[in-house]
């Protein structure tokens, strides 16, 4: 997996950094084919921007969330990235076909 992080009108620290790849974890341990994951934090006056791109393999996520606190808006965007990677594995594994042997609910 690569990860970039990169900052508009802002530095990004150690810590910061730190703190994503901790966040995103969490998204590796739903998934295994994970490519690539760039984010890019910004700062617009009073307005904290996080925004992330992730390349799976057969689909690309783009997210953004803004908050008043870049650590708020990190969470928050992390919040919507967990459900949005769990909403495509379980689509993945919808489409599977069902032995010949067993019977679907809808049919009953």
């Amino acid at each position: 997996m690569n990860l970039k992080v990169t900052g508009l009108h802002l530095e990004v620290t150690p810590s910061l950094r730190e703190y994503i790849e901790n966040k995103l974890e969490r998204i590796t341990r739903h998934v295994d084919n994970v490519i690539d994951i760039s984010v890019t934090l910004s700062v617009d006056k009073l307005v904290q921007k996080a925004e992330v791109n992730v390349h799976l393999s057969g689909k690309d996520i783009h997210i953004e969330a803004t908050e008043a606190d870049l650590y708020a808006a990190i969470d928050l965007l992390m919040d919507k990235l967990d459900r949005q990677v769990l909403k495509h594995k379980e689509k993945q594994t919808e489409h599977r076909a069902q032995s010949s042997g067993e019977v679907s609910q809808t049919s009953l």
